[in-house]
């Protein structure tokens, strides 16, 4: 379970309503009052995209429904063995690829730095994990096209790549020599993880167990509420841009060539981004109105990176400097991660 989805259950115990649905009630509602006029054309708007997303959707659930049932998520222990470079390319492939939560992955790490894990392997799973999963990847697809999805992978994987030999470099020059800030510092509070997570072996035929059955019909069904509420959320939000954001504004800040959009959109990411879930909406918005590919890939990974969810997972178990350093790489991450694209598909 990430931190967004525990605050959000929090908040919705206290009021007795899902914030999210309570948000898009209280836009419905102001644009009732202050134009009419649009309430139909973005209803519209965000039924007919959930709709259109909807297969993609189903595809996602049942992946992470999968994974969760079959207790997959275990075999990640294997890339914190071996060698300090097999670590950092195994743990860069596995933050791009797997399904890890922001929760979740805090007593994991916690559990891994205490045995003595180099944190350039932990670097490079923190980095590259809320940028990429198998859902998001479905969902991305879905919405901006394969090659874009496929580019975000590579950008995850490579991200990490880039900040656990960037963190390898700076521990041999001495940096970095305390890096937790307390023993306690990876307890999440109550159930969401384990000392010793992701121990034996994934049973890949789940459903001849009662209790892996369930939890993959649990998982399918919080994950489709997860994602069909957020989803409208992004295509209302979608729907407002294309109709009161004027496209030449978008396209004076994140459009064009060069290096400006991909720096601008690097730090727009941080305080713009919603989820990796309804992100792809946005940005598909962003690009009708002139945002380039390249600005588009930046925005995309600078915000996985930043989102609250992923920050806090770090804030919460690192000293400051680490988590410095996550930033710092995170966001100059995404500005190559946007060139390198940019330059790819003008070779293209």
């Amino acid at each position: 379970m990430s931190f967004t989805e525990i605050s959000e259950r929090g908040w919705s115990a206290a009021s007795g309503i899902d914030r999210v649905w309570l948000v898009i009630a209280i836009i419905f509602s102001a644009l009732a009052i202050l134009d009419p006029v649009q309430v139909g054309p973005s209803l519209r708007f965000t039924v007919n995209a959930v709709l259109h997303t909807l297969p993609y959707m189903a595809l996602a659930v049942a992946a992470i429904g999968f994974l969760k049932a079959t207790g997959a998520e275990k075999l990640v222990a294997r890339a914190f063995q071996g060698k300090e470079t097999r670590m950092i390319v195994l743990a860069s492939l596995v933050g791009g690829l797997s399904p890890f939560c922001s929760c979740e992955i805090i007593p994991f790490i916690a559990a891994l730095l205490a045995v003595g894990t180099p944190l350039s392997a932990v670097m490079a799973l923190w980095l590259a994990s809320p940028i990429m999963d198998p859902a998001i990847f479905v969902i991305t697809s879905g919405e901006l096209g394969w090659g874009f999805a496929v580019a975000k992978t590579l950008s995850a994987v490579c991200l990490g790549l880039f900040g656990g030999f960037a963190v390898r470099l700076a521990v041999r020059a001495g940096y970095f020599r305390d890096i937790l800030l307390s023993p306690s510092s990876g307890s999440c509070g109550g159930g969401c993880g384990s000392s010793q997570p992701y121990a034996g072996k994934p049973v890949w035929a789940f459903w001849t167990d009662t209790d892996r059955l369930q939890t993959f019909w649990s998982e399918v069904r919080n994950n489709g509420f997860f994602l069909l509420k957020w989803l409208s959320l992004a295509y209302l939000f979608e729907s407002l841009m294309l109709q009161y954001v004027p496209a030449e504004a978008i396209a004076g800040i994140v459009g064009g060539t060069g290096l400006q959009p991909i720096l601008v959109s690097a730090f727009v990411g941080a305080p713009a981004y919603l989820n990796g879930y309804a992100a792809p909406a946005i940005v598909s918005g962003l690009i009708e109105q002139g945002m380039t590919a390249g600005a588009a890939m930046t925005f995309m990974v600078a915000g996985g990176v930043t989102s609250i969810p992923a920050m806090t997972a770090v804030f919460a178990l690192v000293r400051r400097p680490v988590f410095a350093a996550y930033l710092g790489l995170g966001i100059s991450g995404a500005i190559l991660s946007g060139l390198a694209f940019s330059a790819y598909l003008v070779l293209s």
